[in-house]
């Protein structure tokens, strides 16, 4: 055999291997697979805008605070259950006010930044019947969301919810709390009657507050 024949037949041999044969597997590493699992995760502590629907009494704000007119508002659920430090309440415990329900982790950054205000407005609006009300959730530690009251002067309780049953209390045809934070009011009948899927601070916290303070 010649020389250029053996070239031939070793090209032809070369050609003839599976393309991806002699490839090597890419590997993600660990750290990597974490990092997505945990944006995945982060993705959760914000929200999306309020998609609004005029014709059932939805009136949208700034597109992510949304109102809802007397007559269309919807009860939320009674829920009960035990707090932060342990002690039982439920929601109709505050019948005839009006109820700030706040829905916040310890580990979330948005909620940290709304907590001063939140307190703020909480002990202005005590005297006008408004209570506040928090449901900590994903918390699997007390003792963190205990820290997190204490850091930002919460008095008012919170429900120790670590994973998400009181929120799925909530029916889906209501405008139930779906992001963290997010924070629902009712009416003294106990309706929803404001939901905002974001942070707040005081000022909007006020203008959520005040028009139902003024109902009669």
């Amino acid at each position: 055999m010649s020389f250029r024949e053996a070239s031939t037949r070793g090209a032809s041999a070369a050609s003839a291997r599976p393309a991806g044969r002699f490839r090597r597997p890419v590997r993600v590493s660990a750290a990597t697979a974490c990092a997505a699992v945990a944006a995945l995760v982060l993705a959760g502590c914000g929200g999306p805008e309020v998609q609004s629907s005029g014709d059932n009494g939805f009136v949208q704000g700034t597109g992510q605070v949304t109102t809802v007119s007397a007559k269309a508002r919807k009860p939320a659920p009674d829920i009960s259950g035990k707090t932060v430090d342990g002690k039982r309440i439920s929601l109709s415990d505050y019948r005839g006010k009006i109820v700030v329900v706040n829905v916040w982790g310890s580990w979330c950054a948005p909620c940290r930044a709304e907590a001063p205000h939140l307190a703020k407005v909480a002990e202005e609006t005590a005297d006008e019947g408004v209570a506040f009300v928090g449901i900590n959730t994903r918390d699997l530690d007390r003792a963190n969301a205990r820290a997190f009251e204490r850091t930002y002067d919460i008095d008012y309780p919170s429900f120790y919810d670590p994973h998400g049953r009181l929120l799925l209390k909530f029916p889906k045809n209501t405008l139930s709390p779906q992001t963290i934070p997010s924070t629902v009011v009712l009416d003294r009948e106990g309706r929803i009657a404001v939901r905002a899927l974001k942070e707040l601070d005081d000022k909007e916290l006020r203008s959520m507050l005040d028009p139902l303070i003024a109902e009669k």
